[in-house]
């Protein structure tokens, strides 16, 4: 039997600070759709891996463009399970850990990181688009410097103690100590260092549309994208063959 549905044609960059819900919304939106799933945010954490590995200053540009450029970033776009290998070993849970978190915002700060992965992920993008298909792209640089002709960008937005609230209970679903004040300071520190960094900083694109999360759950985030997506035309019917 063949059942219609709504698959994504295109790009979906979604941005924003820390703890704002990107990659839950962005993973249940990708999957919703047919569509793969970047997590840029992930490349960053993994290279910024590659870095306290080799024991290099996370604040000496030239030494971090080094490690960067001699390590071997592989990213899955499943966005059921997307993986993320560093090195050839599977890095997804010691990507969250503290140390990576805090040393990940020195590191996406020099501009030769930028380039390396910014063409990296440029190229997913590509071979997504190619059958033709649909890709929603989470970061905090899609839609003013990746994607800047992604046919719909949303920045997502939220308060520091809500967002400081998610990452403690993230912290603890997956294992880790939660502490609330220690993730407020840090939710605080990161988008400090996001905002001002020289090279593509975090900011919201001309054309995005700002979708504040506050109080907003997941279910509800999705129905607000799924509108957004809807009134981009960036739905194309499909056929689904079921038993």
């Amino acid at each position: 039997m063949h059942v219609a549905h709504a698959r994504l044609l295109g790009v979906v960059a979604l941005d924003g600070p820390s703890g704002t819900g990107k990659s839950t919304v962005s993973r249940k939106l990708a999957f919703a759709l047919g569509a793969t799933y970047l997590d840029t945010g992930a490349m960053y954490r993994a290279v910024t891996l590659a870095v306290l590995r080799a024991e290099v200053d996370p604040s000496d540009p030239a030494a971090v463009a080094g490690v960067v450029r001699a390590a071997r970033l592989t990213v899955g776009t499943d966005p059921e399970g997307p993986e993320i290998f560093l090195d050839g070993s599977d890095v997804g849970r010691e990507i969250r850990g503290p140390e990576v978190t805090g040393a990940v915002s020195a590191v996406s700060a020099v501009a030769e990181v930028r380039e390396q992965l910014v063409a990296h992920q440029r190229k997913l993008i590509g071979e997504a688009l190619v059958s033709p298909g649909g890709m929603v792209v989470e970061g905090r640089d899609i839609g003013t410097v990746v994607a800047p002709d992604a046919g719909l960008k949303v920045y997502l937005t939220a308060s520091a103690h809500a967002r400081a609230q998610r990452r403690t209970a993230q912290d603890v679903s997956e294992g880790r100590a939660g502490d609330l004040d220690r993730t407020h300071a840090d939710v605080q520190r990161r988008d400090a260092l996001d905002s001002g960094r020289k090279v593509a900083p975090l900011r919201k694109a001309d054309d995005a549309v700002e979708l504040d999360t506050t109080d907003l759950g997941v279910v509800e985030v999705l129905t607000q994208l799924r509108k957004h997506v809807e009134c981009r035309g960036l739905l194309v019917a499909a056929e689904r063959t079921t038993p």
